[in-house]
């Protein structure tokens, strides 16, 4: 094992809890995420927003304590709130996509931080194919669209070419082909 490989280690604490986060996800799990952020990436390039790809802790309460999770992929818009290694305002859109390990937290623990915190966008991704897409209303979030690839041609349900926007920026369009491009 090479030295970096040794000092990996990612975490996150909720609630106090320090929660590991190794071993690294799938490589699907990185696609995925690196498409993603791509795509976005690529469309927000004359705005003052930035996204990150699992590289930024975001400390969501920096108020009341220093718990922290470190999304897949999450836009910023408010520089003022970077710090060192950290964000501390409010996402305009977080993505997590699921991995073995992380689920569970990602569906339930994560997803309860994202809505109380503010976070107008939420998107669950399956590496198997799908994707769920929280919208905030009222503080809560409801489920927009549940979407699952159907990539044979034959199917009648055949939905490459599905395209979805981000809410907060209508520009920032992708399809589920290119969302999922590279898995298989």
């Amino acid at each position: 094992m090479g030295m970096a490989e040794s000092e990996y280690r990612k975490d996150e604490k909720i609630n106090g809890v320090i929660y590991n986060m190794s071993p690294m996800p799938h490589f699907r799990h990185g696609i995925i995420n690196s498409n993603i952020h791509a795509l976005i990436k690529h469309k927000l390039r004359d705005s003052l927003c930035l996204v990150f790809m699992e590289n930024l802790d975001f400390r969501y309460q920096p108020d009341k304590n220093d718990d922290y999770v470190c999304p897949d992929i999450m836009v910023v818009c408010d520089r003022n709130h970077l710090r060192g290694s950290f964000y501390n305002g409010v996402p305009r859109f977080v993505a997590e996509t699921l991995s073995p390990s992380t689920a569970k937290r990602d569906k339930t623990e994560k997803k309860d931080i994202y809505e109380r915190a503010g976070v107008e966008e939420y998107w669950i991704v399956s590496p198997q194919g799908s994707i769920e897409i929280y919208y905030l209303k009222e503080g809560k979030y409801v489920l927009e669209s549940n979407l699952i690839l159907q990539d044979d041609r034959e199917d009648e349900e055949y939905n490459v070419d599905q395209e979805i926007a981000l809410k907060a920026f209508p520009h920032v369009k992708m399809t589920l082909g290119e969302i999922f491009e590279g898995v298989d």
